[in-house]
């Protein structure tokens, strides 16, 4: 490989980063290009790919891959798979999937319908459904539920609460990250910490999930990726099914993803405490409804 300067293209597209790497390769230790092997040859899946997923595909140790990080100039792995998807991902890909700027409104539509309509399908699939009900279980009796997410999964957090809020249970949402971790260090044996990250690497939100499990709480994920940082931290994992490119945060299928799994477990506990949940409901809905026009 050594002096090789041909320029590499993934899908039409020339990587200045995957250039960088080969030009690299003779000075790697065996571990490190072992890493960049699947880097170069894997390219597409890598840039979805957890820090844990590729030390695993590439048969190394998760410090070997952030080693390659830095060693190609990267301050760590998120940012590398960054920069990686800004130089592998078409402009016209960047907003929405498989959209292009060529497509009719009528053509978005329907590929935009598809790809939210696919995510909860796909989502579904991955039910692992003793996971649920326990999770279910835990909920109904838990003393305080915290919710933890930054960016769109904060978004989801706060949807999440409110809709366990109007079914009387003792829960709230926080996205900044020291409130998350002053908030989950005040929980104890008996209450419920949920930690939300498509990633499975969002650190903010794997600390706080650290802090209320240290703390004696229930920990619980919600992540696309079951081998992945914050699953370490979590007694339970609920995996969804739609994934983001490092370019596509806050992708809606993602949280329509998020959405889905909590609207089963919400939905499941409103069943089994019919009288509860509509005791307050009603309260919630009169207190909201006097403050409208």
């Amino acid at each position: 490989m050594a002096g090789h300067t041909e320029e590499l293209t993934v899908a039409g597209v020339k990587t200045n980063t995957l250039l960088h790497i080969q030009s690299l390769l003779p000075s790697f230790t065996k571990s490190e290009q072992k890493v960049a092997s699947i880097v170069l040859q894997q390219t597409d899946s890598v840039i979805y790919s957890s820090v844990i997923d590729l030390a695993e595909k590439a048969g190394v140790g998760e410090t070997t891959v952030l080693r390659f990080c830095r060693k190609i100039g990267f301050r760590g792995y998120q940012e590398f798979k960054l920069a990686l998807a800004q130089e592998l991902v078409a402009p016209a890909k960047n907003l929405h999937g498989e959209v292009g700027e060529e497509d009719s409104l009528e053509t978005m539509a329907q590929k935009i319908t598809a790809t939210n309509q696919q995510a909860i399908a796909d989502t579904s699939a991955l039910f692992d459904l003793e996971q649920i009900e326990r999770c279910v279980q835990l909920l109904q009796q838990a003393g305080t539920i915290h919710f933890y997410g930054v960016g769109t999964s904060a978004v989801t957090a706060q949807d999440a609460k409110y809709a366990f809020l109007r079914i009387g249970l003792r829960v709230d949402a926080m996205s900044e990250s020291h409130l998350q971790a002053m908030a989950a260090a005040t929980l104890g044996p008996g209450d419920v910490a949920i930690g939300l990250s498509v990633s499975g690497s969002t650190k903010d939100t794997i600390d706080s999930l650290k802090v209320a499990k240290e703390a004696g709480a229930t920990t619980i994920c919600i992540t696309h990726y079951r081998r992945s940082p914050i699953t370490g931290v979590a007694d339970m994992t609920l995996l969804t099914a739609a994934q983001e490119g490092p370019l596509q945060g806050g992708s809606l299928a993602a949280k329509i993803a998020q959405l889905h799994v909590l609207d089963v477990i919400c939905t499941t506990i409103t069943l089994r405490n019919k009288e509860k949940a509509l005791t307050y409901k009603e309260r919630t809905a009169k207190a909201v409804l006097e403050r409208k026009y």
